[in-house]
């Protein structure tokens, strides 16, 4: 019997549905949710920061009666959402093994929107409102830990690279329309202004809930709790091939003798994540590193507070207009990942980006150092001040805003979706959702300490932050060349041999895994004569 030749088509659909969160699954067509969330939310705030009704409602009072938001509410104001997603980075593990992977998306997204509604609610109450980006952060956090499992267990191995990038790409969108959002409507004299921007989001919540239906269920975890027929189906279609096709069997065995590997020693635990057993502790300390050097690239600080940062430049431009161009070079930036992540691959992405990001953080950092007024200058003063050097001055504000558009054009191309990538197809399906989460809540917690003590220190150091992150780049480049292997092209059970095999990272690019050659071998004579034959027919 002939093989039929697999299409992707259905997995190419499902990954778009769950990274563009449409439930138009069966068409080309999606209606953002997943991915567009969570940069929607991360991205929405930083506007309403400096919008007079925001102010007003949740700042403090001066001496002389207008309101102000201090950099310590700020803080907690942003970084009460990157908690939140601390835990239920960490919390999503237990639903995905109980419930699934589409239950427990069912799950989590119940909860981002409870959270959503919290917040929109609000009249005066900074509890309310921090405690309502608490819980919708609960959401994003799983959320974004489930995304890259699920997408990793469904992608075919030549595409998963670009699939989970598509995830990054729709954070990177529901970054810029926030923006927009943010842009239409800061000029809005009552709470309208924040609250359509912020309340939009249900509006994505609902649509995930709507669609999370027509998503079939992982087939690794349905091999994983012994439904096969229900995973030869999902197989099939994922490849779009008849369910009795070779290649299904090729793939089911594959699958099975990596799970039944995998669950020799039981029921996995959370220290088996940092066991030596198949190197799981390097795979979980690299899956955690990338997230930690990836929040301290830099570039959350011009996401969450590039408004305030823009607007003590002295800019012509709004400070509104300048996050949009941001979120604009951003998407652009992520779509050659697209292609960059398979041809490339993961270390040769991750070692340009370390360097072209490096490169615009010192400069833009010393050009900021010298030319930014401090925080709190008043408007008339800081345009006498900005202008004071005439062409010079201008012309080093706009090399400031250059490179900070290069730096998170570099990110978006490089940083930004490999280390997501990576996460997804780095451990075996006896472990998959504690690392990932380990990895996920890793990103969160640095996420959540960089928006809470960012302000802080720009208001001590201002633009000189930015040396910071160029130190921390520099840092990611050492340690990507010597502790991240190459991963493109391989099976999730091929990459569990790449580790076993003790390659060096420096050299993983050529290796080649025997994994399938194994399955053939290992089959009882009279199967593999079966398959001889068919080939031969073929």
């Amino acid at each position: 019997m002939a093989r039929a030749v697999p299409t992707n088509a259905r997995a190419i659909q499902l990954a778009i549905f769950i990274a563009f969160g449409g439930i138009f699954v069966y068409s080309i067509t999606g209606i953002y949710a997943v991915g567009f969330l969570f940069g929607y939310d991360i991205g929405v705030i930083s506007g309403c920061l400096i919008m007079p009704d925001f102010i007003n409602r949740f700042g403090e009072m001066r001496a002389d009666g207008t309101m102000f938001l201090s950099s310590s509410r700020q803080s907690i104001i942003t970084s009460l959402l990157s908690a939140g997603t601390f835990v239920g980075a960490l919390g999503q593990a237990f639903t995905s093994d109980r419930f699934g992977r589409r239950g427990s998306i069912l799950i989590w997204t119940v909860i981002f929107t409870i959270g959503v509604a919290i917040q929109t609610g609000t009249e005066f109450s900074v509890a309310q409102i921090t405690i309502g980006r608490f819980i919708a952060g609960l959401g994003v956090g799983a959320l974004s830990a489930i995304v890259p499992l699920y997408n990793g267990e469904t992608a075919p191995k030549a595409l998963r690279g670009t699939l989970l990038v598509l995830y990054q790409l729709q954070i990177i969108v529901g970054l810029f329309l926030s923006y927009i959002f943010d842009l239409a409507t800061h000029h809005l004299k009552n709470s309208a202004s924040w609250r359509i921007p912020v309340g939009l989001q249900l509006v994505w919540g609902l649509v995930l809930l709507s669609g999370i239906f027509f998503l079939p269920e992982s087939p690794r975890h349905l091999l994983g709790t012994g439904r096969r027929e229900e995973a030869r189906v999902v197989v099939a279609e994922l490849n779009g091939v008849p369910i009795d096709d070779a290649l299904v069997e090729e793939v089911m065995e594959e699958l099975e003798f990596g799970i039944r590997a995998e669950n020799e020693g039981g029921k996995a635990t959370w220290l088996e994540c940092f066991s030596t057993r198949n190197n799981l502790w390097k795979r979980t300390g690299n899956g955690m590193m990338l997230q930690f050097i990836q929040q301290l690239n830099g570039q959350n600080f011009y996401y969450y507070y590039g408004d305030t940062f823009f607007q003590s430049a002295g800019t012509e431009l709004s400070p509104y207009v300048i996050q949009v161009i941001l979120g604009a070079v951003s998407v652009v930036g992520t779509i050659p990942a697209l292609y960059l992540i398979e041809t490339w691959g993961r270390r040769r992405s991750l070692l340009t980006g370390a360097l072209l990001e490096a490169g615009c953080s010192i400069i833009a950092g010393l050009v900021g150092h010298f030319t930014l007024a401090p925080v709190g200058t008043l408007k008339a003063d800081l345009t006498k001040r900005n202008r004071a050097g005439g062409k010079s001055t201008t012309m080093l504000r706009d090399t400031l805003i250059a490179f900070a558009v290069l730096h998170v054009f570099s990110f978006s191309i490089f940083w930004g979706p490999t280390p997501w990538v990576y996460l997804g197809e780095s451990f075996p399906l006896r472990v998959r959702p504690k690392s990932i989460a380990l990895g996920s809540a890793t990103n969160w917690i640095w996420n959540f300490l960089l928006s809470f003590f960012a302000p802080r220190i720009a208001e001590d150091i201002g633009p000189l932050i930015l040396l910071i992150f160029f130190g921390m780049l520099l840092f990611g480049y050492v340690y990507v060349y010597l502790f991240i292997p190459e991963t493109k092209g391989l099976s999730l059970e091929e990459v569990d041999e790449l580790y076993r095999s003790g390659v060096r990272p420096w050299n993983s690019a050529n290796w080649k895994p025997h994994l399938t050659d194994a399955i053939h071998h290992n089959k009882p004579a009279e199967a593999r004569d079966s398959d001889e034959k068919q080939g031969s027919n073929a």
